[in-house]
């Protein structure tokens, strides 16, 4: 499987029954195809819909089904749709159980910025600030190092997207849960060492015992 596959994978084991759930665009969309089997989540996206799941087979795509970024979705039996202004009243009363969002910079303290990209005009922060804030768990899902740079630095170089810490950072080659006494690696992806992920991370470790191989989430219909 690929970087993006592998993460997905991993965030899905977070995924826990009767609960609501905001994907991101982005890699954290891909998150739907990999539901653990047994678990009933209710996806929401903040362009106004709860109960979507993963993208419809090539020549079923609805224009009138999508999520924040555009891509397009399924509607699952019971979804709902509604507008923005309530979809975001769900977000900023703390009514998300978790969201997944994709992330530019995560910084020693577990700060994300994931809004403005560099050499683009960006028109706005979009749902970020209010998914950080307003989300019970706020997990990202990035690849850990791009154009070969790390992606998880000691201070960010770009704004951030909210003074929170995130709850739990998931990339191809580990899984780091930022506590108040630093990041925390809890596991590596298959088939990378300790000391690979140390080389590609830009800010400090802490790492205690032997750091376990991350699972990864088998999607219901390959379970069989």
């Amino acid at each position: 499987m690929d970087a993006k596959e592998l993460i997905a994978r991993r965030v899905a084991l977070e995924l826990r029954d009767r609960t609501l759930v905001n994907l991101g665009i982005g890699l954290p969309t891909l998150v739907a195809r990999y539901v653990p089997p047994g678990i009933s989540v209710a996806f929401q996206s903040e362009n106004g819909i709860i109960g979507f799941g993963a993208p419809p087979p090539e020549g079923m795509e609805d224009p009138n089904l999508t999520d924040a970024g555009g891509g397009f979705i399924s509607a699952l039996p019971g979804a709902a749709s509604f507008d923005s202004g309530t979809s975001f009243a769900l977000i900023r009363g703390g009514h998300l159980d978790m969201t997944v969002l994709g992330g530019l910079q995560v910084d020693g303290s577990g700060r994300l910025a994931n809004w403005m990209v560099p050499g683009k005009l960006v028109p706005g922060m979009g749902g970020a600030m209010d998914l950080v804030v307003g989300a019970k768990r706020v997990i990202v899902a990035m690849q850990h190092v791009a154009k070969g740079q790390p992606k998880i630095v000691a201070s960010l170089a770009l704004p951030a997207t909210a003074t929170r810490r995130v709850s739990l950072v998931v990339t191809d080659l580990a899984v780091i849960e930022p506590t108040s006494e630093g990041l925390l690696l809890r596991e590596r992806a298959p088939g990378v060492s300790v000391d690979e992920i140390v080389a590609n991370t830009g800010a400090a470790l802490l790492i205690i015992g032997d750091v376990p191989e991350m699972p990864i989430a088998i999607p219901e219909r390959d379970a069989a």
